[in-house]
């Protein structure tokens, strides 16, 4: 492809990218295909002979569309947002562009400098101990997994990335019953394993109770196991509950426990300054991370993970064959070494075009807007015969569930729930996932598109309404 080409594609292309987001109304939000009904439309083998920019955006329109769900759609309340926004996709067409490997400073060094001075903005943003420093994961759970490599590795004083498990230690991590999956996956990963992942039970609040969490190291110890990380969570992916940092950094003090801090959706808020309340105990953590592509505006992957300690993580996966080798070495700092991968992605570029072009003032106003749109859904569903808060809203997360007159029954609420959320999701025009809180089914609305506003709020409220009247409950 010639550059004049090329030009006149990406023209093209531009043009594309625009229609779709003027018109990203017009789509239902999640994908109603059925399985394999993509993937028998695609040809078996690749072609031998090339193909026209043309054909292959035919394609693209014909087979691929009907299979996208819409993340970007203001109605889309389901999971978490997984945000982008101009600037990030102007970036990310950059980055494409220059198809920089950022593995080492002498490979790239805009790359480097860049993540290092970005990551020292959000720690002064979000309030992070100003002496930290922060590296750009992939996902939070690249940085769970980080998190629990390196406090292995410092409690093994690093013996066991050099000779492997040579004793037969029992490591323990602690989490809440509420934590991400991604604990036990990393705990998996890490060969702590998934039997040594000890669930602390939660109070009302759906927070890790700092009483059974005691109760349990001082179990553990008294046995023979090695208390070795602590992941508290703020923001839970069920729910948005918070753990009480303060009480659980004083314990993972005492005891010399690894603290790593799960804030993958919820900290994206701690630029509020209304919510650094929940901060406290920060200076006794080890590691936080929180995903810029949740609810900051950039697109998908760029997971921001900051540490207490550098030389620990980079004593875990440090590694020099002499073809990395440079004469930088001793000077700056080589990326490769701050995680797993080798390979890295230009990523700070995108969240540099962000944070510029909206500046703190305007993230904070859109942020709080979202907040204030869930405390709309909140009171609605509070004043409401119809349906019932199962917990309380936290920042943009609203847990609810439909109580239709006469049915008192939980396993009967949550088929009837699971009916309704099934029927909301299938019709195309607004896409809601669930979660449990004590058993009983809750529909989660998560409330943080960039371009979401109060008139998709109503609306998604009386399509819910109006759904919920049209199934039958006798």
């Amino acid at each position: 492809m010639t550059t004049s080409e090329f030009k006149k594609e990406a023209y093209a292309m531009v043009d594309l990218m625009v229609e779709y987001m003027e018109h990203i109304e017009s789509y239902n939000v999640k994908s109603q295909v059925k399985p394999k009904q993509i993937i028998n439309q695609l040809p078996e083998s690749m072609p031998l002979v090339g193909e026209s920019i043309e054909l292959i955006i035919k394609d693209f329109k014909e087979i691929l569309m009907p299979g996208i769900t819409h993340w970007q759609h203001p109605n889309f309340f389901a999971y978490f947002q997984a945000n982008s926004s101009p600037p990030s996709i102007l970036a990310e067409m950059l980055t494409a562009t220059l198809g920089v490997q950022g593995m080492k400073w002498e490979t790239s060094p805009a790359s480097t400098e860049l993540e290092e001075r970005v990551m020292q903005w959000l720690i002064q943003a979000i309030g992070l101990p100003s002496y930290w420093q922060g590296v750009i994961q992939s996902t939070a759970s690249d940085s769970t997994l980080n998190a629990i490599l390196t406090s292995r590795e410092q409690y093994s004083s690093y013996q066991i990335n050099r000779k492997g498990y040579t004793e037969n230690n029992q490591y323990r991590v602690y989490c809440s019953e509420e934590t991400h999956s991604s604990a036990e996956k990393g705990a998996k990963i890490a060969g702590i394993g998934k039997e040594n992942v000890v669930k602390i039970s939660t109070d009302g609040n759906l927070s890790m109770s700092p009483q059974s969490l005691k109760e349990h190291i001082k179990r553990d110890l008294d046995q023979g196991y090695i208390p070795l990380c602590i992941i508290a969570t703020l923001g839970t992916t069920g729910t948005m509950a918070m753990d009480p940092l303060g009480e659980i950094s004083e314990l993972s003090q005492k005891h010399n426990i690894w603290l790593h801090i799960d804030a993958a959706y919820a900290g994206s808020a701690f630029i509020l300054p209304e919510y650094k309340y929940l901060l406290k105990g920060i200076d006794n953590a080890d590691s936080f991370v929180f995903n810029p592509h949740k609810w900051l505006f950039t697109n998908f992957d760029c997971s921001a993970y900051f540490v207490k300690d550098p030389e620990a993580l980079v004593r875990t996966f440090a590694i020099l064959p002499e073809y990395l080798k440079t004469d930088s070495d001793n000077h700056v700092n080589n990326h490769c070494d701050w995680g797993i991968p080798l390979g890295r992605r230009f990523r700070s570029l995108k969240l540099w075009f962000v944070i510029r072009y909206y500046g703190l003032t305007k993230l904070q106003e859109i942020l709080r807007n979202h907040i204030e749109l869930a405390k709309w859904m909140e009171e609605t569903i509070d004043s409401s015969n119809s349906f019932e808060l199962i917990c309380p809203r936290s920042m943009n997360l609203v847990c609810f569930r439909w109580i239709p007159v006469g049915i008192e029954s939980t396993e009967q609420l949550n088929e009837l729930n699971n009916e309704l959320m099934n029927a909301l999701n299938q019709s195309g025009k607004l896409y809601l996932t669930h979660t449990k809180v004590n058993g009983s089914f809750a529909l989660r609305m998560s409330i943080g598109q960039l371009n979401v506003t109060k008139h998709h709020i109503k609306q998604a409220y009386s399509i819910i309404m109006e759904t919920a009247s049209s199934i039958k409950t006798d």
